[in-house]
């Protein structure tokens, strides 16, 4: 009988990162739910938490990023990286991997790293159309690199690319749902626009600033109902704010059911990052992007013209969402037609069975 195979999948931080993870680990279970999957994270991030409760399996690292702008938050970080090295060489050398896939942000470093030295073949995901620093550094060192957007040779080797889209959350994929229901989840009301606004699992400064500094508007427009994903940096700073007491917003930290918000939304609201994108691409609604000017080469600004130019979303630069973004969220909102042309628009551009078609590439990893 034939001996299943052991994949270790690393890295995380932020939502971007561990989606994507899941979607390519519950894609490997669906090819061969024998295989064996560990995760390992990076200690205090959400794949801590979000890991767990899929069903899987991790192990945390004690890493964290490298800072450039405040030097003095680095003094520990040499001693962070041996200790992540050493200990990713113990769990390696104890669950003994046929294949590790990194898809960026700390963990996946040592990880990889300690894997290649050791001759395990290695896949990394790279979602943006920007690469992050770690996956930056692992580009040489992998066999294989799974990307979304073109013109990633300007940082990896151009042999070991293969552009096969962004992994997204298996739950999206079935929002046939009855509307009601998500109102229900939500607390919202029936015969009443929702418009939800999602900022990354981290929250947005300027999005949460934003909110409630407009505590006017929506008093004056009780018929639109919002769901605020404000993120758990921010939720102590804003769950008082008057925005936030009134009946027709729901501030929430985090929003587990993703699937049911956006089932119920009739205008959706978000960033600009990969992950978000890709998402958006298979629910095909009516979208505002606002790009962060807080990413690597401002490439979430690139993300969102690219549907821009396509008539498939709206965009709204982040120095202007205190004054402008509520009156267009508005303005849209009443304007059917176009609403019906930019949801059909984005959901012309999404990229199928992603997460497949990379569990496929780790599993020829393996065979070959």
């Amino acid at each position: 009988m034939k001996k299943a195979a052991k994949i270790i999948i690393s890295g995380g931080g932020s939502g971007g990162h561990v989606f994507p993870a899941l979607a390519i680990a519950k894609a490997l279970k669906k090819i061969d739910h024998n295989i064996e999957i560990l995760f390992i994270g990076a200690k205090g991030k959400i794949e801590m938490e979000k890991v767990p409760k899929a069903g899987f399996t991790i192990e945390g690292l004690w890493i964290s990023g490298f800072h450039r702008r405040k030097m003095w938050r680095n003094i520990l970080f040499p001693i962070k990286l041996l200790n992540s090295i050493f200990k990713a060489h113990a769990l390696i050398r104890k669950f003994k991997p046929d294949a590790v896939v990194g898809v960026g942000g700390f963990a996946s470093g040592p990880t990889l790293y300690v894997a290649s030295t050791k001759r395990i073949p290695t896949l990394i995901q790279e979602q943006n159309s920007y690469p992050g620093m770690t996956n930056k550094l692992l580009a040489k060192r992998v066999n294989k690199i799974c990307g979304a957007y073109p013109g990633l040779e300007r940082w990896f080797p151009k042999e070991k690319i293969i552009l096969l889209g962004n992994p997204v959350r298996e739950n999206l994929f079935d929002l046939s749902f009855e509307k009601e229901a998500a109102l229900k989840h939500f607390g919202f009301e029936k015969n009443k626009n929702v418009i939800i606004m999602i900022g990354g699992s981290l929250g947005a400064s300027s999005f949460n600033k934003a909110m409630k500094a407009n505590a006017s508007f929506f008093k004056e427009n009780p018929q639109i109902q919002f769901l605020w994903q404000c993120g758990k940096l921010y939720e102590q700073a804003y769950k008082d704010c008057e925005t936030a007491t009134l009946r027709n917003v729901k501030m929430s930290a985090f929003i587990d059911r993703m699937d049911l918000a956006y089932g119920m939304a009739d205008l959706i609201i978000a960033r600009a990052g990969a992950g978000t994108i890709a998402e958006l691409m298979v629910i095909g609604k009516p979208v505002i992007l606002i790009p962060s000017p807080n990413v690597a080469e401002d490439h979430q600004t690139p993300n969102a013209k690219a549907l821009v130019d396509k008539n498939a979303a709206l965009l709204v630069a982040d120095n202007k969402i205190e004054t402008d973004l509520l009156s267009t969220a508005l303005e849209l909102l009443k304007d059917e037609e176009r609403k019906i042309t930019l949801g059909k628009n984005i959901k012309k551009l999404e990229v199928k069975d992603a997460a497949h078609k990379i569990a496929d590439e780790v599993l020829k990893l393996i065979k070959d």
